[in-house]
Formats: structure tokens, sequence, C-alpha cells
């Protein structure tokens, strides 16, 4: 008397349109992320590795460690950085940071 009758209703196919529309906000937020995160991040990749190549004997450089020195000897792999007058240590290329103004450490 209060609860009506329950009809079964046909099933409909899979509407492309609709399908669609739910992929989208996926697609969206891929997006913001390749644009806010992966972007830069590979940009700054790339401008660190150019940095670190064109390191010279001379420069003045920052590690990450937080010294700052002199680099005295270049290899492939590994630089000689004077951390003082008579004080030289060994480190990776990679280690650097930051290459500063000449003159800067006196």
């Amino acid at each position: 008397m209060f609860i009506s009758s329950a009809y079964a209703q046909a099933a409909t196919g899979g509407d492309t349109q609709s399908t669609i529309m739910g992929m989208l906000p996926l697609v969206l937020m891929f997006v913001v992320l390749y644009f806010v995160m992966i972007r830069p991040q590979m940009k700054r990749q790339k401008e660190h590795k150019a940095m670190v190549e064109a390191l010279a004997k001379g420069d003045e450089v920052v590690t990450a460690g937080g010294f700052l020195g002199k680099v005295s000897k270049i290899g492939d792999i590994y630089i000689g950085v004077e951390l003082a007058n008579g004080v030289e240590v060994q480190m990776q290329r990679s280690a650097v940071t930051q290459v500063l103004p000449k003159g800067t450490i006196k």
C-alpha cells in the first residue's frame, strides 16, 4: 500500500561521452602535475649538469656539505677542492651545488 512496485530498467550500452568525461579529471591532474612538478625538476637537473660540466680550475664553489673552496684539480668524476691553504679534499663533481663569482673567497 505504501510501497510502490519497482520495475527493472533496460540496461544501457556504454556511453562514450560519459567515459571521456570520467577520464577528464585524471588527465587534467596529470597535465597539472607535469607543469608544476616534473618539468621544473627536469630543468633544474639540466642546469646543474651543465654547471658541473663547466667547472674549471680556479673556480670558487660551494659543496653539498656547505664548504667553500677553490677547485684545484679536475678529473672526469672527481675534483680537488682547496678549502684552506694546504688543505685539499677530493670529492665528486656532483657534490658541487653552486659556483661563486671570482674573489668571493678571501
